[in-house]
């Protein structure tokens, strides 16, 4: 027999974290302490590139959506799970679980997007340099930004508009975190339109960037080794190679973590571990990767700080 419980006078549960009384603290420092250190990192990175007018190019404004996308993906996670963590309570209201829910998702498909858009930038610097000027001027350059954050708000919007209700039939949420698999699972009645658009959308979301991405690192590693230059060739080779990494490992955690909300026999352990893992690392290792390992960035961040210093 279904109970019918109000979002209004209802909290949720969210999965326990167990954690025993000794390991509070620690993870309570641990948790404040990198969601710090993302912070940090991102707004060195946004700051750097935009402060600095020799960085205002299509690559750089690109990846500057990157940090942005990093820091809505950990505000969305953290302060609410360091506050579990101090007050020992799983409770959270349906709202800001949606709310949460929201944030993630747009975290998630906004990197995807922003990522291949990055590809695609330097798919073009790379094999079509007499066009690049072109391809990325100014307009075309906004055009794929505002591309990119319409189909992110617009799709997902309508994804957990889907899962939306006044009266919900369960209050526990089956994740450590709010998502939109685990507010599915709260909905009184037939999911199956809910449960077909969330397909959709990881398709969509993952088949494109993976197209995008793959075609454009394709195409770049063709070129080098064509044009036979050992220079271009290594640094091709390092970018693509580290783009690549990066985007398969937070391709593969992501869409195992919300396709296993899907396969009853998956271990509820380890998809809790590659969702969080989604959320946490990239917004670490992307303003190390992208940002601070990138020369221009860092030799302009250093000049910067020695001309504030001044």
């Amino acid at each position: 027999m279904d109970f019918n419980f109000s979002i209004y006078t209802s909290s949720l549960t969210l999965e326990s974290l167990e954690l025993p009384p000794s390991n509070v603290f620690p993870a309570f420092i641990f948790g404040t302490l990198t969601y710090c250190a993302i912070l940090v990192f991102n707004m060195t990175v946004l700051l750097t590139i935009a402060l600095n007018q020799k960085l205002h190019k299509p690559m750089y404004i690109l990846l500057f959506n990157l940090p942005l996308n990093d820091m809505m993906g950990a505000s969305a996670l953290f302060p609410q799970l360091v506050s579990s963590i101090l007050s020992q309570s799983r409770s959270i209201t349906y709202s800001a679980c949606f709310v949460q829910a929201l944030l993630i998702h747009l975290y998630g498909a906004g990197t995807l997007l922003t990522l291949s858009a990055m590809a695609y930038d330097r798919y073009v610097a790379i094999c079509c340099p007499l066009k690049y000027n072109t391809l990325m001027s100014p307009n075309n350059l906004l055009k794929i930004v505002i591309i990119i954050w319409t189909l992110d708000f617009t799709m997902i919007g309508l994804l957990l508009a889907l899962n939306y209700r006044t009266e919900i039939c369960s209050t526990k949420i089956v994740d450590i975190f709010c998502n939109n698999p685990s507010l599915m699972k709260l909905v009184c009645g037939d999911t199956k339109l809910n449960n077909y658009y969330g397909l959709f959308i990881i398709a969509f979301f993952v088949g494109l960037s993976l197209l995008i991405v793959v075609f454009s690192y394709m195409q770049i590693l063709i070129t080098v080794v064509v044009k036979r230059q050992s220079y271009a060739k290594s640094k091709a080779i390092q970018t693509c190679g580290t783009h690549l990494i990066v985007f398969i490992c937070f391709q593969f955690t992501s869409v195992f973590a919300f396709i296993a909300h899907r396969i009853e026999t998956a271990s509820p352990s380890l998809r809790r571990a590659l969702g969080a893992s989604a959320i946490i690392f990239p917004p670490v290792l992307n303003p190390l990767i992208y940002g601070l390992n990138t020369k221009e960035i860092r030799q302009n961040f250093i000049f910067l700080f020695r001309k504030k210093k001044k």
